[in-house]
């Protein structure tokens, strides 16, 4: 990666009409440049400037995709079936989800090196407060540069950087910035830099919303500026219509909150075809179940609600949730849990795409306390997941199954061996 590729904030800048003059612009967010199919590609330099979608097979969805597939309309959760079709030269690569937590842990880590003050979105995206660096580290621009060359050379992927007075601004400034670019948006040029963008640009403005603004002539921010706040109320809402006319005037008040607990964890599978047979239903939420409560021990986190979702053929999807006792990471708990949800749903072997386990109201192990009922020993399931976790740290994911997930023609010893 070249030095001139590392430094293209002026060039940015410049682009877009706007000084680089960074003075009270302490926040920036920095978004990883298509994060996994860059983490996937690190190895693969015979794919650079390819086409290249990270995805499964089947009925899958596209995890993420380089910015040649992305010209010919290939985005993130796409039907990996639809975007074969959109562009058939691409290379298709499988996910690997644990290594694309590896290298956002370490991008973490440079963050926080440079401010405690670092709020994580995603895997691949954060907020950080850079105010207090600026004696040790220098200008918010000239910090945004270390982060992207510290990124550069020690992972080898790109990320974009915007650099402002507000969340909002900066979010948007990277999302201009892309790919592999720093923009700064001086505190006085902000509106000249805002007004001109599609109302689409704005935080809250999703399809419907859009729809309703552009009925009624409203096509740029500017247009949403000069609106008066009770008409944008009338038209979309109190919450809504005064939100936007304040983010219109670049007013955002929110500040930078350093990391804090997730607000769930998850994961969810799309069947291979449709299935309306209990069993491989259930035998799917195990393997989910296992999964979540696997990633609550690794982040040390237990919750109280489990959430299940089914997706049937025709694509109409459901949730159910039930709130337990007490806050668990425990695989058994939260499948027991999830597997009592779906019964209630009386299925009667529908055809099922898609189902998923989800669990909420998180907090840190640490601040719960399990309190034992009556007879019941001080160790037990969680112990034994526990030794599932080290087993698969030491010889790999799936090393150690429950009974119910090991397929009989994977057994060694056969039926009655």
């Amino acid at each position: 990666m070249s030095r001139r590729q590392l430094d293209r904030s002026g060039a940015e800048g410049r682009d877009h009409g706007l000084s680089t003059d960074d003075t009270g612009c302490g926040v920036l967010h920095v978004d990883m440049d298509a994060f996994f199919a860059s983490v996937s590609l690190v190895d693969r330099p015979d794919l650079h400037g390819r086409p290249v979608i990270v995805g499964g097979e089947g009925r899958a969805v596209v995890l993420s995709a380089t910015y040649e597939a992305r010209r010919f309309g290939v985005h993130s959760a796409m039907p990996m079936s639809r975007a074969r079709r959109l562009c058939p030269q691409a290379v298709v690569v499988p996910p690997e989800h644990a290594r694309y937590a590896q290298v956002s842990h370490r991008i973490m880590d440079i963050f926080r090196s440079v401010t405690p003050l670092v709020e994580p979105l995603s895997l691949d995206e954060a907020f950080l407060d850079v105010t207090g660096a600026r004696r040790r580290l220098g200008t918010p621009a000239a910090v945004a540069r270390l982060i992207r060359r510290s990124i550069a050379e020690r992972e080898r992927i790109t990320c974009s950087v915007g650099v402002a007075a507000t969340k909002f601004l900066a979010k948007l400034a990277s999302g201009r910035a892309k790919p592999d670019g720093l923009l700064v948006v001086p505190r006085d040029e902000a509106l000249a830099f805002l007004h001109p963008l599609p109302v689409g640009a704005l935080w809250g403005v999703g399809e419907r919303t859009e729809a309703v603004l552009l009925r009624y002539g409203l096509r740029t921010v500017a247009d949403i500026a000069h609106t008066p706040r009770d008409t944008l109320r009338r038209m979309l809402g109190d919450a809504v219509g005064a939100g936007l006319y304040e983010l219109a005037w670049g007013k955002d008040s929110r500040p930078v909150v350093p990391e804090h607990v997730e607000k769930s964890v998850g994961a969810e599978e799309t069947f291979d075809h449709d299935v309306d047979d209990p069993e491989v239903v259930f035998r799917e939420l195990l393997r989910l179940s296992e999964r979540v409560a696997a990633r609550m021990r690794r982040s040390g986190v237990v919750g109280r609600t489990v959430v299940v979702k089914v997706r049937f053929a025709d694509f109409t999807t459901i949730t159910r949730s039930r709130t337990l006792g007490e806050r668990t990471d425990v695989a058994r708990t939260v499948y027991a849990a999830a597997r009592g949800l779906v019964e209630a749903l009386g299925l009667d072997r529908a055809r099922l795409r898609l189902v998923g386990v989800r669990v909420e109201g998180l907090d840190d192990v640490g601040s719960s306390h399990h309190q034992l009922a009556l007879g019941e020993r001080p160790q037990g399931w969680r112990e034994a997941e526990q030794a599932v976790d080290r087993a698969s740290a030491r010889f790999g994911a799936g090393s150690v199954l429950p009974a119910s997930l090991v397929d009989p023609a994977d057994d060694p010893t056969g039926p009655g061996g």
